[in-house]
Parts: structure tokens; sequence; C-alpha cells
């Protein structure tokens, strides 16, 4: 599916609390999943803005943010 595929890309974008302003994965979640998951991170949706601000998208920040349940 390309870019122009995503039937809520709208819906996405204005949900999207990302901000890294160059990011081409904006409202792309698919994209933007897989692209963090091979980094070993999350992506800014899964983060307390706050937190995101930080830019520090880790799996130990997660749960540190979320809690080891």
């Amino acid at each position: 599916m390309g870019q122009q595929e995503c039937d809520i890309f709208q819906t996405n974008r204005q949900r999207c609390n990302c901000t890294y302003e160059p990011c081409s994965r904006k409202g792309f979640c698919c994209q933007c999943i897989q692209y963090h998951w091979q980094m070993r991170e999350l992506p800014a949706c899964f983060f307390p803005d706050d937190v995101e601000r930080t830019y520090d998208r880790s799996l130990n920040r997660f749960l540190s943010v979320h809690g080891r349940k």
C-alpha cells in the first residue's frame, strides 16, 4: 500500500503527536511503526506529549512511563 492509498491518512495525521517536523511518515501509522520497530523503538503516539518531546522512544522509556504490568 503506497502512501496515497491510506484511507484514514487525514485522521491519523491529526492525531499524530510526533514533534519531529521533517518526518515523512506522519499519518502513515504502518510505516511509522515499522520504522521505529526496526530500531527497537515505539512511535510518538505510544508516549505522552512531554515524553515524546525528548525523542527517547526506547522500549525501556515506554516501560518506565507505563510501568511493567
